[in-house]
């Protein structure tokens, strides 16, 4: 699978810190999502929104020339559910 910057792709969790979550994209690819993309609500806590092993939609923000990903899980999600979660 090509990875592109904007693309929406699904993953699998495969570690959690305070900081972010990675996801195995597959063929040895990995991106994380930092705290601040896994919901569009403030996360204090990201095992209360993901887990370890759970498949998850993701968009693609950037791919550095290190091969580092930038991940965000809260901007896969379809615009009315972008909105609708900021006002909770």
């Amino acid at each position: 699978m090509q990875l592109e910057v904007g693309k929406i792709v699904e993953g699998k969790v495969s570690g959690i810190t305070k900081f972010g979550a990675f996801v195995d994209l597959g063929e040895g690819k990995t991106g994380m999502v930092h705290i601040s993309e896994v919901a569009a609500a403030f996360v204090q806590e990201i095992k209360d929104y993901v887990k370890e092993g759970e498949t998850v939609k993701v968009k693609i923000l950037s791919i550095g020339e290190d091969g580092k990903i930038a991940l965000s899980m809260k901007q896969a999600l379809p615009q009315s559910q972008q909105r609708s979660l900021i006002h909770i």
